[in-house]
């Protein structure tokens, strides 16, 4: 903890004080993840670390099940499957659920079948000790453009493993609950910082492609260029709706039919009829999401704010 007000802290600390199996380590100032991390690796000693985030509740049987995965020692890092615990708050931690489904349920889960996911989330993900030990110094000592990093160590730590020929899974039905932004602007924040962290550790992680699946290969290649060709869609429906005043229905139609197809396929995997409400989210995306990015690709540097 490095949290100027400890008295929850200390609280806790005081009632598991005759527990030998936990320690709590009190940090002179909040130093970041990162360092956070490793404050927590360097007095550890078990074979398997798990990394909870502050917000995150975490069903009874994630340790086990996670740990079942970690049985393989090729298998580096895992994660659990996210979902939003303050899903009814609002329209937006509705989509933000739903939106944590797609990403875990056919990103990670695609991702997961070659060995290779890309990030493992921090709320809910599990690494080999010898394995971080061996990339503590790099993940320590990320720099970008010359300056120490203090952002995306989940994305940077999974390529790093990755990078030292670990497999990184996916466990489906390790359930974590995680508290999501249920405003706008907190959500927008979030999206910048994600965005910025992707990519920057894209870049950096495409020489890994190389020696993968080709899939991956596609779907790193989707990932990034799919945004761009959204926004180049969207820009082009608004010159022609600007200089001959019809409207681009063909655009809007092919956008529309490809959202609630998408829609209509997680709806029928998930058994929950509620994801054809996702279809709302394309709004979001094309109106709020793009800009963001744009602006993320156009202010990358080694900070989040």
């Amino acid at each position: 903890d490095g949290s100027r007000n400890r008295d929850a802290v200390v609280a806790e600390q005081l009632a598991y004080a005759g527990d030998a199996r936990f320690e709590f380590i009190m940090l002179p100032r909040n130093v970041g993840k990162r360092k956070a991390q490793i404050a927590a690796i360097s007095r550890s000693s078990g074979d398997l670390i798990l990394n909870v985030d502050s917000d995150t509740t975490l069903a009874s049987d994630v340790v086990s099940k996670l740990s079942q995965k970690m049985r393989d020692p090729a298998v580096g890092a895992v994660m659990g499957q996210l979902v939003a615990s303050n899903q009814s708050d609002s329209w937006l931690t509705r989509l933000i659920d739903m939106e944590y489904w797609l990403a875990c349920n056919e990103e990670r889960a695609a991702q997961g079948r070659f060995g290779a996911v890309m990030c493992c989330c921090g709320p809910c993900a599990m690494y080999r000790r010898s394995a971080f030990v061996l990339l503590l110094d790099q993940y320590e000592t990320q720099l970008y453009r010359g300056k120490p990093s203090d952002f995306g160590e989940d994305r940077h730590l999974t390529i790093l493993m990755l990078s030292a020929g670990f497999r990184t899974e996916y466990v489906p039905s390790a359930i974590a609950a995680t508290v999501v932004p249920d405003g706008l602007a907190a959500y927008l924040r979030q999206q910048l910082r994600w965005a910025r962290s992707t990519f920057r550790d894209t870049m950096l992680g495409l020489h890994l492609l190389r020696g993968m699946n080709w899939y991956l290969t596609l779907d790193v290649v989707g990932q990034n260029a799919g945004p761009l060709l959204l926004a180049l869609s969207v820009l082009a429906g608004l010159a022609q709706f600007a200089l001959t005043g019809s409207v681009p229905w063909w655009t809007i139609g092919m956008i529309g039919s490809l959202t609630l197809i998408r829609c209509g396929v997680a709806a029928y995997r998930a058994k929950q009829l509620r994801f054809l409400g996702f279809s709302l989210h394309t709004l979001v995306n094309v109106f709020l999401l793009l800009p963001v990015k744009a602006y993320a690709l156009c202010t990358l540097s080694n900070r989040d704010g």
